[in-house]
Parts: structure tokens; C-alpha cells; sequence
């Protein structure tokens, strides 16, 4: 019997930041395996490869936000096949891509990817963490904190080690759009709220991933 599920939503940017940084997955791999009483649900998205896509098809004609992010599904489950093939005969033989259908949940790590359009792969964290009855989803991804604006625009703003689902969702607003770059996605954030569920935005640093899975303190922003 698992001791609890862990849900992690695993950000494309931080698997494929340039080129596919091995050396991330190595310690992820390295992380996840040295807990061997947790179950693992790890959701990949699309990142860089998602955006690069969803660019080339907007040069080549008029596009719709449906078929975009059917683009950035598929670069999900690329992303996802990778980091499937980590963890060999640990994880499940195949990426989930329905959050709500059959599983096969023997093997303690479950990786899956994008499903259908209109929200991001955070969106499937957040089923998955409903039907696994998991209280958090950890988003790994290249944003360490959430900010009281965008550091990029503002240099005055401010990281929040806490900030409730309300404020948050004033920060990100509710519209989804194809291959937009939020701490966690507006659809995602609703659908969380309303299952009170917690998410914590880590940023990409594996010590403090560690520290945060054993119960220690850590480096982010808990969003509840």
C-alpha cells in the first residue's frame, strides 16, 4: 500500500530548456526512485518544443486555438515518452493521456501528457490529483515563485511565499490561451480552488525539490 500520491506537473521548459538536458532527468530519475513508499503521477508539458511548433504553424496560415493546442498536446507526449522511458520497468508501459480513464496503477510511477485542447497539462495534474485523492500538485517548471507582477516587465515585483487561490487568480486572469507561459494555467487554478486543492511552485532546483517531497522547508510559493 502506497503511503500517499505525489502529483507532480512537470514543466516542458525545464525537460527541454535548449536541448533535452540530461542531466536534469538523471537527478529527477534519482529523486523519485529514492522514495520507494510514494506514488508518483508525473503530468510533462510542452515547453519550448510546444512553442516552437505552435510559431512555425502561425507563420504557415491562418490557424484556430483549437488546432494550436492540439500542436502543444503532442509536443507534451513527446516530452512525456522521455520521461517515461527514465524510469524503465518502474513506470507504467504507456503515457496516460485521459485523466479519467482505466489505469493500471500497480506500477508506482504513472507518467502522462496533454489530452485535449483548451488548458494546459496543469489542468491534468489537477484530475489526476482529484481521482488519487492527492491534497497538492508540485509544479516543477521554470518559475521558481509567484511574483505580485512580471519580473520580466516590473523589476519591483515582489515573490509571495504564500498567496491564496483568489489573489492568484486576479494574478493569471481566466483565459486560456494556446502556449501561454503562467505559473499555473487559469483553468487549471479554477478546477484546483474549487477542490481546495493546494499547488506549490518550486522552480527547477533539485535539492529543494527533495526538501520540499521529504516535509522540509523549501524554497516557492504554496497557492491554496
Amino acid at each position: 500500500m502506497h503511503k500517499k500520491t505525489v502529483v507532480i506537473s512537470l514543466g516542458g521548459s525545464i525537460i527541454v530548456p535548449d536541448r533535452i538536458d540530461v542531466n536534469f532527468l538523471h537527478e529527477f530519475r534519482r529523486v523519485i526512485l529514492s522514495l520507494p513508499d510514494e506514488r508518483f503521477i508525473i503530468i510533462c508539458g510542452g515547453g519550448k518544443i510546444c512553442r516552437q511548433y505552435q510559431d512555425a504553424a502561425k507563420t504557415l496560415g491562418e490557424i484556430s486555438k483549437e488546432d494550436l493546442d492540439w500542436v502543444g498536446i503532442r509536443a507534451t507526449r513527446l516530452n512525456a515518452e522521455l520521461v517515461r522511458t527514465c524510469f524503465g520497468g518502474d513506470a507504467h508501459g504507456k503515457v496516460i493521456h485521459d485523466p479519467h480513464a482505466p489505469i493500471d496503477d500497480t506500477r508506482r510511477i504513472i507518467v502522462g501528457a496533454g489530452f485535449e485542447p483548451g488548458s494546459s497539462t496543469d489542468l491534468r495534474a489537477v484530475q489526476l490529483a482529484k481521482r488519487f485523492d492527492a491534497a497538492r500538485v508540485i509544479n516543477m517548471s521554470n518559475i521558481d515563485y509567484v511574483y505580485s507582477a512580471d519580473p520580466k516587465k516590473d523589476p519591483g515585483a515582489q515573490k509571495m511565499e504564500t498567496i491564496s487561490w483568489k489573489a492568484f487568480r486576479k494574478l493569471v486572469g481566466d483565459t486560456w490561451d494556446p502556449g501561454m507561459n503562467m505559473p499555473f494555467d487559469p483553468i487549471a487554478s479554477k478546477e484546483a480552488d474549487g477542490l481546495g486543492l493546494s499547488v506549490a511552485i518550486i522552480g527547477n532546483d533539485m535539492p529543494n525539490f527533495e526538501r520540499l517531497l521529504k516535509g522540509e522547508s523549501f524554497r516557492g510559493t504554496i497557492i491554496s
